[in-house]
């Protein structure tokens, strides 16, 4: 009986020790960063390591956005958030809703985010943005557009729509139809 209670006991602070890691390390950092900003109010995010062990997979996961929040809203806690973990480094950068993987960024390009974050025009990141994002095999999500400046700003506008329709923007549609 002895043995059963040191097991649980040692089991219990094992993963109370992964959550208070993932809590600190990333969660805080993130309900700060939501906090920090009054236009970030009516969105919930969270984030955490990859299945709550790997450290080199962020996970940045949309739960909630109120009407009143815009696409440009989220990005730019997206954005927030990176700068604010920026020392950090991860292979990848997982991007969630409700749960469930969208896509993913490289932990590089993310990074980037975060150091430019300051100084880099938004609508220059929004623009080129997805074409850094990718699908879960692999693959870029959203070409990179050349051509007339134009027709480029158009279709780089379209794809940063698209992309944040399929990242939540119908998850939660979908259950507001529920």
């Amino acid at each position: 009986m002895k043995k059963f209670i040191v097991i649980i006991t040692f089991s219990a602070s094992v993963v109370a020790a992964i959550f208070a890691a993932n809590y600190f390390m990333l969660g805080k950092p993130m309900a700060e960063t939501l906090k920090s900003d009054s236009r970030n109010s009516g969105i919930r995010m969270t984030a955490r390591y990859g299945k709550y062990l790997l450290p080199s997979v962020l996970v940045i996961d949309v739960k909630e956005v109120a009407d009143k929040n815009s696409a440009a809203d989220v990005f730019r806690v997206l954005l927030q958030y990176a700068e604010k973990i920026q020392k950090m480094e991860f292979e990848k950068v997982n991007l969630n809703s409700k749960g469930k993987i969208k896509f993913y960024l490289k932990g590089d390009y993310f990074r980037e985010l975060g150091e430019e974050y300051d100084f880099q025009n938004p609508v220059y990141t929004m623009r080129t943005f997805p074409e850094n994002v990718y699908t879960l095999d692999g693959q870029n999500a959203f070409p990179t557009w050349t051509g007339g400046v134009i027709g480029v700003l158009g279709k780089q506008m379209e794809d940063f729509n698209e992309f944040h329709r399929q990242w939540y923007i119908n998850d939660l549609l979908n259950n507001s139809n529920e």
